[in-house]
């Protein structure tokens, strides 16, 4: 497993927090995600066999909360 923590600043409110846990939990080999609205962080963790950063870094920019880059 592959464990990233990036900065989403878009990251406002609970709805945020829910939707990007759950849309990116949804990815294939995606094994776990965390939001953190105080931080504006997101925590993926994945196995790189099924899922590439890259995925979820566009779903991320697809859903409305793009990763700082």
């Amino acid at each position: 497993m592959t464990e990233k923590t990036v900065s989403v600043p878009a990251i406002s409110c609970g709805h945020c927090v829910k939707t990007i846990e759950r849309e990116v939990g949804e990815l294939p080999g995606v094994d776990g995600v965390s939001s953190d609205l105080a931080s504006c962080r997101v925590t993926v963790r994945w196995d790189e066999s099924r899922t590439s950063w890259d995925e979820v870094d566009a779903l991320l920019d697809e859903i409305g909360y793009p990763a700082e880059k």
